[in-house]
């Protein structure tokens, strides 16, 4: 068998959070281009059914959407056992949901900065280990965690410090599941995205008048797109990973090299 055939996912079953739309469709797109049957699991159901739909006339493969509030620890049980009787197993998953605040450390909330906790990290504990504890009693699997480069350095000119300590921690979560499971066959690993040129991105009336200050920042010169992050992640969902766990993977054009 050859190194393409490898990399294929057929038989593989995964579902990815916030997959409605950006990231999470690209990354739920190439899943099952590779082959695998796949989870559209999203806040908003109506979006996640659109995408599902576009993805399984597009492949051919079997991709449903359910709504999960991946801040909800039932919620999450729910929708991974959900998962589990419409795809017939559970073999990978990506957590990728995410929010971010921008407001200045002297005026964001508490509350504000709970949520943004919430969603980028306490989420990202529940839904891997309720995936792993499945995968576990399983035979093994894979679990990909979105980070960011925001975890690894200080974003301007927008103030996020809830955004980039709720990434950092998302790296040392997986890195401590990681070594806690390796010997179990489960692994764990994060991808750490630069500017990623989504259509909320570029949409928004907040963060697109900073692009071009980014641009002129970054090395490439350019935001990148959410299907450039497409390959690692079919790489780490797949067996040719199985030597690969507790790895954060750098996705941002070399704008964390300086």
């Amino acid at each position: 068998m050859g190194i393409i055939e490898k990399m294929r996912l057929d038989g593989k079953r995964g579902f990815v959070t916030g997959a409605a739309r950006g990231i999470g469709k690209c990354t739920a797109t190439a899943f099952a281009e590779a082959g695998a049957d796949v989870a559209i699991v999203d806040m908003d159901l109506e979006t996640a059914q659109a995408t599902a739909q576009e993805i399984a006339q597009a492949t051919g493969r079997k991709v449903i959407a359910l709504k999960c509030d991946v801040t909800d620890e039932a919620q999450v049980q729910a929708m991974v056992d959900e998962v589990v009787r419409q795809l017939g197993g559970l073999d990978f998953c990506h957590a990728n949901a995410g929010i971010c605040i921008n407001a200045p450390a002297d005026e964001m909330t508490y509350a504000q900065w709970k949520k943004n906790m919430d969603v980028n990290l306490n989420s990202v504990f529940l839904t891997d280990t309720i995936a792993g504890r499945y995968m576990l009693s399983h035979g093994g699997g894979s679990i990909i965690n979105t980070a960011s480069m925001s975890a690894h350095i200080v974003n301007v000119p927008q103030p996020q410090c809830a955004y980039n300590a709720s990434k950092a921690g998302v790296i040392q979560l997986t890195k401590s599941l990681a070594v806690e499971w390796a010997k179990r066959g489960v692994r764990v690993n994060s991808i750490s995205p630069g500017y990623i040129g989504t259509d909320l991105t570029l949409s928004s009336e907040t963060l697109k008048p900073l692009i071009a200050q980014w641009n002129a920042m970054a090395p490439m010169g350019r935001l990148g797109k959410p299907e450039e992050l497409e390959s690692i992640c079919v790489y780490l969902a797949g067996d040719t990973s199985t030597f690969t766990t507790g790895a954060d993977f750098g996705l941002d054009g070399a704008f964390t090299c300086f």
